[in-house]
């Protein structure tokens, strides 16, 4: 079998050396077999216990936050192209909790100091004990040390492309943290801080403006300075979109996300994030809505998006039961409206507290109208609501499924891809609701999600579910051993599917996002199945090439590229040699007359076919000969992307050059690339409208160090005839002849910064992701 990698076309598979062409079961992308969870590995170990009362977070760039008593443990879920192991790929950090104790200002320090000496010793019991008891005000009983929640905003909110991170401490300090380089973290801002400011300013007034009547020893006014800015949850909106007016007079859209926090006392104060976030000085006070919730628990956006009209709103759940929706006034939003009034969606003080409160967009699929389900735990209970608007006014429909857990549900996570509500209580039984409309209510079927043995028998303290649905992560702690609590107590997470590689497989060929980084969680389980089965399944890449044949999207290709590299890992022979470990020479002493005698007793007893050199070297030629035809799959696929990412910068650079000019982008060097290929008319066409532009002017790159030409030979490096060798940026195919320039996240490519002089629409080609595998530029 010969191994011409020039033989070797893009659109060709190998059939006959490791794809399996022969119809199976498993291979039929179309046929979804009973999704049956798998725990995965590797199991995270947690130095310190788990705190908080939702300790986990998924966000949408596939970044798990764990809330501990020390810090906040990320890890971030990376499907590696580059390894042959079958284990999930982590990158783990962490942002520990600050050692100095934050101090709420509620006036001066004179005055407050005479009011704690004065409620500490009162001889009024109801108002002694009240202040005595409350960890905020009394600071003699001391704070208490961890996270008490975390919460990550939409995509696309840091300077990267990538998610933010607000944490709130047990001792109430909310800051926002931003992903710095490809492993640090950065505190943007301090909200606790920030807001302690600006109430310092207005005298710690109400919304009204109105001066405080009372000063700090009066008992009252002094809880309600303390309950008007002790954070208890926070939660992040989706991106808007503004118009922001220039210098010049002309309007310019920009984007900003909101940022709701909880307050004590009920008050929502609404923080705006100019996009992209870069310090502080883009974070501003937006507004603040009175709830009228006197004892909240937790908080939730509302956000309904129909043809036509678009609305926001809050939803504060209460510790004594009630739910209701709070309006949010968006000025300046284009296409949004306003509830007129709050909306009751749980009216019943039955003092059961509304905890773990969701909210996900969904289509009726009766009605093909847009609703909202809303989900909360309330004790052994789950509250849900359906929210639709049609011509008569907002329809509200809520009930509780009850009968699922003996004890009080501690987490609840929502998968938004294919809906389904999953529950656990801290005896470790998880339950799966799926949500079935009918023509105007819901109907909840029941499951139970079935666990490894090894996670039967652990307490479990939270849940969360990855972007797309693909997996769920569990922290748990161990639980009794032989009947007895543990004096040490372990802590970890888990991972566990919740979907097969052939649901995976089908969802990523239907995919709305038309991108590969969005759907990692997806990805890794295909990943893992070419890795475990050391081929592609036949049903997949014959839907995937008539689906390229058919629509031929750069998003398809790409997925193809990834299906044939983690091939060419799964055919890597794994090291059993390890270059660190010293070789250890063994000497073997056997006298001559007895080694004719065993030479004959061993090929007695040695199986037929065994040990024989030549059958192993005949199975390493055809391993050799298998793998030199994959490289030559995915050099072919890469030339193919590469091409026609070439054929969209040079239009780019075609509609924006008036007259001939040099644009720093090696124009010429492009042209003469693409004309090596005399079949592509796309290219000829574009061509001969570039030469025409030009008027037979060239710009020639020039090396920095010895100022010779560059030749454009190869996309992705470029060599002077003095020897001297710079990588190419995968985004607009200049030199980089600087020191420092961005990678993708999954180290394919490398991308130049911007420079001050480029021109917008450069710097716009700069802003797109990697090429090959659409991860962002860090």
């Amino acid at each position: 079998m010969a191994a011409a990698s020039v033989s070797v076309s893009a659109q060709t598979p190998l059939r006959n050396v490791v794809i399996k062409t022969e119809t199976e079961a498993g291979d039929d992308v179309h046929i979804c077999p009973e999704e049956v969870p798998v725990k995965r590995d590797p199991v995270v170990p947690l130095t310190t216990p788990v705190s908080g009362l939702q300790p986990l977070a998924w966000s949408q760039d596939h970044r798990l936050a764990v809330c501990t008593t020390s810090s906040v443990s990320l890890m971030e879920l990376v499907c590696d192209v580059h390894s042959s192991t079958q284990e999930l790929t982590l990158h783990r950090t962490s942002i520990p909790v600050p050692t100095e104790a934050t101090t709420l200002r509620v006036g001066p320090a004179a005055e407050l100091a005479k009011a704690v000496e004065t409620f500490s010793t009162h001889l009024d019991p109801s108002i002694r004990q009240v202040f005595m008891a409350d960890k905020v005000m009394n600071p003699s009983i001391g704070t208490r040390k961890g996270i008490k929640y975390a919460s990550w905003s939409p995509l696309g909110c840091d300077f990267h492309g990538r998610c933010l991170l607000a944490c709130l401490t047990l001792d109430h300090r909310l800051t926002i943290h931003n992903s710095h380089k490809r492993l640090e973290w950065n505190t943007l801002v301090d909200l606790t801080q920030k807001y302690g400011d600006r109430l310092k300013e207005r005298g710690y007034s109400r919304k009204d403006n109105k001066p405080p009547q009372a000063n700090l020893l009066d008992f009252d006014e002094l809880q309600r300075r303390f309950r008007m800015q002790t954070p208890l949850r926070m939660e992040w909106s989706s991106v808007y979109t503004t118009k922001q007016v220039q210098p010049n007079n002309t309007c310019k859209d920009m984007e900003m996300v909101l940022l709701a926090v909880l307050m004590e006392n009920g008050d929502l104060v609404l923080w705006k994030f100019v996009l992209p976030s870069l310090s502080d000085a883009g974070v501003t006070f937006y507004d603040i809505v009175e709830s009228g919730v006197t004892r909240p628990s937790d908080l939730a956006w509302w956000e309904y998006e129909s043809t036509d009209r678009r609305m926001s709103g809050l939803i504060v759940g209460s510790e004594v039961g009630p739910v209701k929706i709070v309006p949010v006034s968006l000025s300046g939003v284009k296409g949004y409206f306003t509830l007129r009034h709050p909306v009751i969606l749980w009216k019943e003080c039955d003092e059961i507290a509304v905890e773990n409160l969701k909210c996900v967009p969904m289509i009726h699929p009766i009605k093909k109208s847009s609703c909202s389900l809303i989900v909360a735990s309330r004790g052994c209970y789950v509250f849900w609501c359906l929210l639709m608007i049609s011509p008569a006014g907002l329809n509200v429909h809520n009930s509780h499924v009850a009968g699922l857990h003996s004890l009080p549900v501690v987490s609840l996570a929502i998968s938004q891809h294919s809906v389904a509500v999953y529950t656990c209580s801290v005896d470790g039984w998880i339950k799966k609701l799926t949500p079935t409309f009918t023509e105007n209510t819901l109907i909840f079927k029941q499951d139970d999600m079935l666990q490894p043995e090894n996670l039967s028998e652990r307490r479990i303290h939270g849940i969360a579910v990855s972007h797309n649905g693909a997996y769920i992560a569990l922290a748990s702690t161990q639980g009794m051993v032989d009947g007895y609590h543990p004096i040490d107590r372990t802590y970890q997470v888990d991972f566990v599917t919740l979907k097969t590689s052939e649901a995976a497989a089908t969802l990523l060929l239907k995919s709305p996002t038309q991108n590969l980084y969005k759907t990692a969680d997806l990805l890794d389980l295909v990943r893992w199945q070419i890795l475990k089965n050391k081929c592609i399944p036949a049903s997949l890449l014959d839907e995937l090439d008539r689906k390229i044949q058919a629509v031929d999207s750069p998003y398809l290709w790409r997925f193809k590229l990834f299906l044939v590299r983690i091939l060419y890992q799964s055919l890597q022979t794994p090291l059993t040699d390890h270059c660190w470990k010293p070789t250890q020479e063994k000497k073997v002493f056997v006298r001559v007359e007895e080694e004719g005698a065993k030479d004959k007793d061993d090929d007695a007893t040695l199986p037929q076919g065994e040990g024989e050199p030549g059958q192993v070297k005949q199975e390493k030629e055809i391993l050799d000969e298998q793998m030199e035809e994959v490289q030559a799959w995915i050099n072919a696929v890469e030339s193919h992307m590469m091409r026609e990412n070439m054929k969209k910068v040079l239009g780019v650079v075609y509609l924006n050059t008036w007259i001939a000019q040099n644009t720093s982008i090696p124009t010429c060097g492009l042209v003469e690339y693409l004309s090596r290929d005399s079949n592509d008319r796309a290219s000829e066409v574009l061509i001969g409208h570039i030469k025409n532009k030009m008027n037979k002017q060239t710009f020639s790159e020039r090396c920095s160090l010895c100022q010779a030409v560059l030749p454009f030979s190869d996309h992705k490096q470029a060599v002077c005839k003095n020897g001297h060798m710079w990588l190419r940026c995968v985004l607009s195919y200049q030199a980089c002849q600087t020191l420092t320039f961005r990678r993708c996240l999954l180290l394919d490519t490398i991308a130049r910064l911007p420079e001050p002089e480029d021109p917008e629409w450069i710097k716009k080609i700069l802003q797109a992701p990697c090429t090959l595998c659409d991860s962002p530029m860090i």
